[in-house]
């Protein structure tokens, strides 16, 4: 049988439920008593925001809601140019957290593409501090009597504690 999210015990679905006893079989009895840990280490999303239309920078925005625990978290972005400049524009995505005490930063590579095509996806895994923000930004800028517009979606999730 093929490995399933509770590692190398698959389903007990041929096997009994209760045994003559009355009590839980034992390939049952093992399988839920993994259950907890194995929901417990599946990323939940925390936090999601999206923008869309938007025709300006995006100044540093906490997306970790109320006082995160330390951990492992996973933040992905997905940002869209939705009208594209007259002459030219550029957006760059950028994200901050605090491990260790040291702030941290990530962004994304310079959007220059000036078409309703270009588009720009990551996801970055970080370490967070307890109690510490996990932020999102956004710096654009447009040429011509046409402004470029984006569309940007943000996504928080933890992954491990």
């Amino acid at each position: 049988m093929a490995d399933t999210l509770l590692g190398k015990a698959p389903l007990p679905l041929r096997d009994p439920v209760v045994e003559p006893n009355r009590m839980l079989s034992q390939p049952w009895l093992m399988y839920l008593s993994r259950l907890p840990a194995t929901l417990y280490s599946i990323p939940s999303r925390l936090n999601a925001e999206s923008v869309a239309a938007q025709g300006a920078s995006i100044a540093a925005t906490d997306i970790s809601g109320t006082g995160l625990s330390a951990g492992l978290y996973r933040v992905s972005y997905y940002a869209r140019i939705t009208r594209a400049a007259t002459t030219s524009s550029s957006l760059v995505v950028a994200l901050g957290w605090t491990d260790g005490g040291v702030a941290q930063s990530y962004a994304g590579a310079d959007m220059t593409g000036n078409t309703t095509a270009t588009t720009q996806t990551g996801s970055v895994l970080i370490h967070v501090d307890a109690g510490q923000p996990v932020t999102y930004a956004a710096t654009y800028g447009s040429v011509g009597a046409t402004a470029m517009q984006y569309g940007l979606s943000v996504t928080l999730e933890k992954v491990l504690a």
